[in-house]
């Protein structure tokens, strides 16, 4: 890893008994921190989801109808969210979006509503 100065610096991650061991090591020193398996999770998924935008670039915000929404878009917003699946039923689609805390909820939206995406998922098989 580097700092935004140009240091390398070495992040390791291990058990610490009942919690988890993050230690970070740069030329300037060692900072260890501890927090619950469940905060390592959501940390995790934080990471995987930031990994995930900064590969797909940067994108104009876009607006799509809730019964086009496909899984992997990602809600514009001050948070994180991403379509895990849709299923259309007549006039409504049932939406389910997850957090980049791995939390997940279903919402209800008219299959016409416009719902302003920071990045398009990608298509099967693409």
């Amino acid at each position: 890893m580097t700092d935004e100065h140009g240091d390398d610096g070495i992040l390791r991650v291990a058990p610490a008994g009942a919690e988890v061991g993050i230690t970070l090591t740069t030329p300037s020193g060692e900072r260890t921190f501890r927090c619950s398996p469940a905060r390592a999770r959501e940390l995790a998924a934080a990471l995987g989801l930031a990994a995930d935008e900064a590969e797909s670039g940067p994108a104009d915000p876009v607006a799509v109808r809730a019964d086009e929404l496909r899984r992997g878009d990602v809600r514009d917003g001050d948070r994180a969210m991403t379509v895990a699946a849709v299923r259309v039923e007549g006039g409504t689609a049932h939406v389910t979006w997850a957090s980049g805390a791995g939390r997940s909820w279903n919402q209800m939206y008219d299959a016409g509503a416009a719902i302003p995406l920071r990045r398009r998922g990608r298509l099967p098989g693409a």
